[in-house]
């Protein structure tokens, strides 16, 4: 079934989710912070491996060894402008309270705030890394639903760890996921076989910059605007295509 594997990773997220509410409670503040500064440090080693796809070489045969570090300096500058028009930052927070206003009244103004850090920052750290997006392509293609069950287990052990520290806003993050992943799995039904393995490895190293802020967000050393940088992930596959349909 076509978005099986979406519907796991969801269903993940929700159960670690409760987990991490349920032990949270119980946590005192220090442990939690330390708990929350570990897994902004794994964002960033996450970060890491996947900003290693500059050297895919498929991509380099495609654009040239100089141009894919160009693309995704490029897509950051032209995605962020373009993110910032269109406030998506503050949108994705809009939408965190709105959803805290729904489900989770009655916290106060830190109930809140801590309600719509941990939907952002779990909604990108969940949204956005090569097991996302080549997952969800992957299961609207038809080939199989093995990346998205490994992220869905990954994503449970995490959620269990935000929630715990940042609490129920981890589980509305199931949310974005849903919407994001389903898209992509969409995309890949209709337009998967006009995807090359260069775009994607495009997609893959941009995500990796996105993550480095997300780990800087969550370890609280910059509040770096991640969300208005997102449409970055879709102007770097056009102008991978835009530069090898020149150089060919």
């Amino acid at each position: 079934m076509v978005g099986l594997g979406t519907i796991i990773n969801v269903a993940a997220i929700v159960i670690g989710s409760l987990i991490g509410v349920g032990l949270g409670h119980r946590l005192p503040e220090r442990t939690r912070a330390v708990v929350t500064d570990s897994l902004g440090m794994l964002v960033l080693v996450i970060a890491a491996l996947n900003i290693a796809a500059l050297r895919d070489q498929d991509w380099i045969d495609e654009v040239g060894g100089s141009a894919t570090l160009l693309i995704v300096l490029g897509s950051l500058i032209i995605g962020g402008i373009i993110g910032s028009f269109l406030r998506m930052e503050s949108r994705l927070e809009s939408v965190g309270g709105w959803l805290q206003g729904k489900f989770s009244r009655g916290e106060g103004s830190a109930g809140r705030a801590r309600f719509i850090e941990g939907f952002v920052d779990a909604s990108l750290i969940f949204c956005i890394g090569p097991l996302a997006i080549l997952g969800a392509l992957s299961d609207g293609l038809g080939t199989g639903i093995d990346q998205l069950a490994l992220k869905a287990s990954l994503d449970g052990f995490a959620s269990i760890a935000f929630a715990a520290s940042l609490g129920w806003g981890v589980m509305a993050s199931a949310i974005s996921v849903g919407i994001v992943q389903g898209l992509f799995t969409v995309v890949a039904v209709f337009a998967g076989p006009f995807l090359s393995s260069a775009m994607i490895a495009s997609v893959t190293a941009t995500g990796g910059v996105l993550l480095v802020g997300v780990g800087l967000r969550v370890m609280r050393i910059k509040s770096v605007a991640v969300g208005d940088m997102l449409p970055a992930l879709i102007v770097a596959p056009i102008l991978t295509a835009i530069i090898a349909a020149y150089i060919n």
